[in-house]
C-alpha cells in the first residue's frame, strides 16, 4: 500500500505548471500533444553508473491524479486562473502515455530514461512529481550500490531513518536502498510497505538505562536468545563491552542451547578494534559470532576499513546513505522534445552555450548494445520510426566526438523502454521490489564492465547515435542557428544598426558543426564493437 492511498499528492507541482497549463487552456492548446524526455547529465561523485529507481511511484501518483474541492478552492483563492480552466481541474484525469526503462535498469547520462507524450497540460503537470520520484530514489540506489561494492560482499543494511531530509525520504529512501542492494532496513514502515527485510536490535540507552553492562546484556539476551545482538561500545569496546558480550555468551545463552549472533561498535577506529574484538571473540570459542559495524560509513570509509583489515561481517550506514551525502543531488531533468500539432510530429530542441545542455530533440528509442560475451559496449539513440539491424556492420555516431567513425559488428541490440501507462492507464505489471533488486545485480554482474564500475576515474559509457538521427540533430541545430542570425539582422536592421559580429561569429561556428561528414566525408578515427 503505497502513500498515495492515504493522501493526495496531486499538488506536489511547481505553480508555474499550473500558470502554464492554465496560459495552455486560454489559448486552446490543450488538445496539443507534447513529448518530454527525462534524463540526467552527470553521475553521482564522478561515477560510471547510476541505477534507476521510482518508476513505481511515478505510475502510482499518475494514476491517483486528481484534484480535490479543497484543491480547487486553494487555487480559486490565489487568483490566478481562469474560472474555466479550474473546472476542468475539478474532474481531471492524466489521458496521455508513459514510456520508461525498467525500474533498476543501470543508466547512464544524455539518455531518455522516461518519454511522456501526452496532451500539452497533461505533460507539463506531472513534472515535478516525476523528478522528484526520479532523483530521489535513484540518487538513494546509485550511492547504495557504490556502498555495497566496496562491502566486498559483506551484507549492507539501511541505519539512515533518523538523518534522512523527512519520513518519505526515510521510507522510500529505504526502498531505493534495497534495489540498490543493501540486505535490509532499520526502518519498520518501509519493511511494512515494501516487504523489505527489517533488523534492529538495542541503542545506547538500553545499556545505559540498567545498572550495569553486562545486566542490560543478560537481560537483553532472555528476551530475544534467538537473535542476540549486542552493542559493545557504550563504555569500552575493549575493557567492558567485549568481556561482557563473551560472558553473556557463555552464562546466559549457551546454558540455553543458544548463540551469540553478533556484535555491533558504533564509534572508534573500527579496523583496529574489530581485529582485537575478532581474535577475543574466536579464543572463546565464538568463531561463529558476527561483527556488524556502523558510525557515518561511506564507500570510502568501508574501502579503508577493509583494506586495513577490518574484522566486520556487516555494516550499517546510515546518512551518508539515505542523503547520499558526498553528492546529493541527482540532476535529472525534464525537456520538451517534440510537439504534435494536427497531426504533425515536430521536433523541439534546446540550445545552450554549454553542449551539455543542447537536449536531443524528437520522438526517438533507446537501444543497448551487446557484444558476443554479453557486455554492453554502448547505448544507441535511434529515431523513434528508425529499424536497427545489426545483422551486417552498423554505423554510428560518438555524440561526444561526433568526427569519431562507429561501427557495430556481431552485436545485438535490446531496447530499454516500454510504454508503462497507455491513455491514461497503467499497461503492464509491475516488477516486484525482489525482481527489481535481482535485475541489478545481474546487470552488474553480467552486462556492465569492471572497468565502468570503478570508484576512480571510471570508463565512460558511450552514448552513440544513429547516423539519420544525428543529422536530424545538427540539421535542427543549424536551422535554429539560421533562424536566430536572421532574426537578429532584422532587428539591427530596423533599428538602424550594422552587422553584428556576435551574431556573424554564432553563425559560422554553426556552420562548422561536421554533420555532413558523417554521410559522405572522411572520418579522422574509427572504433568498432565487435561482438
Amino acid at each position: 500500500m503505497g502513500m498515495c492511498d492515504r493522501r493526495n499528492l496531486s499538488m506536489v507541482m511547481d505553480l508555474y505548471e499550473l500558470t502554464m497549463s492554465n496560459g495552455y487552456y486560454l489559448e486552446s492548446r490543450n488538445k496539443d500533444l507534447a513529448t518530454f524526455d527525462v534524463f540526467f547529465r552527470k553521475v553521482p561523485d564522478n561515477g560510471g553508473y547510476a541505477i534507476f529507481a521510482g518508476l513505481e511511484q511515478i505510475v502510482e501518483y499518475i494514476e491517483n491524479m486528481h484534484f480535490e474541492d479543497d484543491d480547487i478552492e486553494y487555487l480559486d483563492s490565489l487568483h490566478m486562473f481562469d474560472d474555466g480552466f479550474l473546472e476542468f481541474l475539478r474532474g481531471y484525469r492524466f489521458r496521455g502515455d508513459v514510456w520508461a526503462f525498467d525500474e533498476g535498469t543501470v543508466i547512464f547520462p544524455g539518455e531518455p530514461i522516461i518519454t511522456v507524450t501526452a496532451p500539452l497540460i497533461d505533460a507539463q503537470m506531472v513534472e515535478t512529481a516525476i523528478l522528484a520520484q526520479f532523483n530521489h530514489q535513484s540518487l538513494i540506489a546509485t550511492k547504495t550500490s557504490r556502498i555495497v561494492r566496496a562491502a566486498r560482499g559483506r551484507a549492507v543494511s539501511d541505519f539512515g531513518a533518523r538523518r534522512a531530509h523527512n519520513m518519505d525520504a526515510a521510507v522510500y529512501g529505504a526502498r531505493a536502498a534495497y534495489i540498490g542492494g543493501a540486505v535490509g532496513t532499520a526502518t519498520v514502515l518501509s519493511g511494512k510497505m515494501f516487504g523489505i527485510p527489517v533488523s534492529g536490535t538495542m541503542a545506547h540507552s538500553w545499556v545505559m538505562y540498567h545498572d550495569s553492562e553486562f545486566e542490560a546484556f543478560e537481560r537483553y539476551a532472555r528476551i530475544y536468545p534467538d537473535d542476540t545482538v549486542l552493542l559493545i561500545d557504550t563504555y569500552d569496546v575493549l575493557r567492558s563491552g567485549t568481556p561482557n558480550a563473551i560472558r553473556c555468551a557463555k552464562e546466559v545463552l549457551e546454558p540455553m542451547g543458544k548463540r551469540l549472533k553478533g556484535v555491533r561498535l558504533d564509534s572508534g577506529d573500527l579496523a583496529y578494534l574489530t581485529k582485537i574484538v575478532r581474535r577475543r571473540l574466536d579464543e572463546a570459542g565464538l568463531e561463529d559470532c558476527r561483527i556488524i559495524a556502523s558510525n557515518s560509513l561511506d564507500e570510502y570509509s568501508i574501502t579503508s576499513i577493509l583494506d586495513q583489515g577490518g574484522c566486520i561481517d556487516a555494516f550499517g550506514v546510515g546518512e551518508r546513505l539515505i542523503t547520499s551525502k558526498s553528492d546529493p543531488v541527482f540532476g535529472g531533468v525534464y525537456k520538451i522534445s517534440a510537439v504534435e500539432k494536427d497531426g504533425v510530429v515536430l521536433p523541439k530542441i534546446k540550445i545552450s552555450e554549454a553542449v551539455d545542455k543542447i537536449t536531443n530533440p524528437g520522438r526517438k528509442k533507446v537501444y543497448r548494445i551487446f557484444d558476443a560475451s554479453g557486455h554492453s559496449v554502448a547505448d544507441l539513440i535511434a529515431r523513434d520510426d528508425e529499424e536497427i539491424d545489426l545483422s551486417s556492420p552498423f554505423r554510428c555516431i560518438d555524440t561526444v566526438r561526433p568526427w569519431k567513425k562507429v561501427v557495430l559488428e556481431g552485436c545485438t541490440a535490446r531496447p530499454l523502454q516500454k510504454k508503462v501507462i497507455s491513455g491514461g492507464e497503467r499497461c503492464c505489471g509491475s516488477a516486484s521490489l525482489e525482481e527489481i533488486r535481482e535485475y541489478v545485480r545481474y546487470q552488474l554482474e553480467n552486462e556492465i564492465w569492471e572497468e565502468e564500475q570503478r570508484f576512480e576515474n571510471p570508463h565512460v559509457h558511450h552514448l552513440d547515435m544513429t547516423v539519420s538521427y544525428y543529422e536530424g540533430k545538427m540539421d535542427l541545430l543549424r536551422k535554429s542557428q539560421e533562424f536566430r542570425f536572421e532574426r537578429c539582422q532584422i532587428l539591427r536592421d530596423r533599428r538602424g544598426l550594422p552587422s553584428s559580429s556576435s551574431c556573424r561569429k554564432s553563425f559560422n561556428a554553426m556552420q562548422r558543426i561536421p554533420s555532413m561528414s558523417v554521410s559522405s566525408g572522411p572520418l579522422f578515427s574509427t572504433t568498432t564493437y565487435l561482438g
